[in-house]
């Protein structure tokens, strides 16, 4: 699968690349953990700290390997989306905390969490980083900040968002304003057009 050209806007904004994504320390330590935690691990045990989680995770995936990537975005979004929305001070004792899978899928998690597992879903799955973006948004008809999956295809950028259960283009989406994008390499400014 190769990388498609990413859009210069999003929701009706103009994207401008940034050159350093360091300045990003929680996502920085995301893909730090990522590394060390999201392995495949031993006995499964308990109800809610149940260590299969990432093993079931991990199958999930290679069933997926050989579908349509459309497919594969429902099916990712789906997967994330039926994990339990949970505040990161509920979870954590802080207010914000960026989970890699392993803690999402045993602690569940906020907005960010599920844009973090999808992201590192579609990766296991082969999608080219270039394609895929951690947007981090202003919801104007809930006032509150948010985090989304935004996944650019050959005409469009699909959504995958815990808010929303279907994969939606983003010209179906009116009420997001991006603030900022990040993945792997790369973290974009959005501004008004």
């Amino acid at each position: 699968m190769g990388a498609v050209a990413f859009p210069a806007g999003l929701f009706g904004y103009s994207a401008t690349e940034q050159p350093d994504t360091q300045t990003f320390g929680q996502w920085i330590q995301v893909l730090e953990r990522h590394i060390r935690l999201d392995v495949a691990e031993g006995e499964c045990a308990g109800e809610r700290f149940n260590q299969c989680y990432l093993r079931q995770w991990l199958a999930f995936l290679d069933g997926l390997r050989d579908r349509p990537h459309s497919e594969q975005l429902e099916a990712v979004n789906r997967y994330a989306n039926r994990k339990p929305y949970v505040l990161d001070i509920d979870n954590y004792g802080v207010e914000d905390y960026w989970a890699v899978p392993r803690e999402f899928l045993y602690n569940n998690g906020d907005c960010e969490d599920y844009a973090i597992t999808k992201f590192f879903s579609l990766r296991w799955l082969g999608f080219p980083t270039e394609d895929l973006r951690i947007v981090v948004l202003q919801d104007t008809n809930l006032r509150i900040p948010h985090a989304v999956l935004a996944v650019a295809t050959a005409d469009d950028v699909r959504i995958l968002d815990n808010q929303i259960q279907e994969v939606v283009s983003q010209r179906d989406i009116v009420h997001y304003a991006p603030v900022y994008a990040i993945n792997e390499r790369h973290w974009w400014l959005y501004l008004p057009r």
